[in-house]
């Protein structure tokens, strides 16, 4: 199961962030998660969200180039070792990681970790074997 992600191309400049922000909660969409990759001029904020289609329809709008991307999201006890179990899992299978960023919930004790990597299903199939689960869109709204 996959979950999607917002990527949006942002100027790298005071005040743009804020104005992103602003947009969105302006629209009551809830951010989920928040990852930040900065270049000279541009940055890329990626982003999930509880809205997929609405969060999409109000960043066209408001004229932001982004795009939507199908990334994991895999629940794991927010204690220490559980991401090195995944990411080891991943490595030993030969599974490359893009790029990866947590997000905590709202139950005690649980963490997110967001997971870009070449093949989804492949990812989740190994996972799957060594009982790390992946959510679905839909499920993401539970925690």
């Amino acid at each position: 199961m996959t979950i999607k992600q917002i990527s949006v191309f942002l100027e790298n400049r005071p005040g743009r962030l804020a104005e992103f922000t602003k947009v969105l909660s302006g629209n009551g969409i809830d951010m989920r998660a928040l990852s930040l990759a900065e270049a000279s001029d541009f940055g890329i904020v990626r982003i999930i969200v509880n809205d997929v289609y609405n969060a999409a329809t109000v960043l066209k709008d408001a004229g932001y180039i982004f795009s939507i991307t199908e990334v994991l999201a895999a629940p794991m006890p927010d204690e220490p070792g559980s991401l090195s179990k995944t990411i080891q899992i991943l490595g030993d299978n030969d599974i490359n990681l893009e790029y990866m960023y947590a997000f905590t919930t709202r139950k005690k004790g649980m963490a997110f970790m967001v997971l870009r990597v070449e093949d989804n299903k492949k990812a989740i199939d190994v996972l799957s074997r060594n009982d790390i689960r992946t959510i679905s869109q839909e499920e993401l709204q539970e925690y």
